[in-house]
């Protein structure tokens, strides 16, 4: 796989979109893995992993998107 802006070779997959960045491209920055529900605490914790691959150039949207035709 090249890298999606020099057309090197790529050194990962940004965790978004999957485009392969090379290293000099490669950034990093938060990925939520999972959201679960505290029954002592009532209340939501998420598990996070701090430096996931992202390409820099995908925007992932802030707030989760409605899809009722999968209800």
């Amino acid at each position: 796989m090249l890298c999606w802006f020099c057309a090197e070779a790529a050194r990962a997959t940004c965790r978004f979109c999957g485009r392969g960045v090379c290293a000099e491209h490669a950034r990093f920055g938060p990925y939520l893995l999972e959201v679960t529900r505290s029954v002592r605490r009532d209340r939501s914790e998420a598990l996070v992993v701090e430096d996931a691959v992202q390409c820099g150039t995908c925007r992932p949207r802030p707030q989760p998107v409605a899809m009722p035709e999968l209800d």
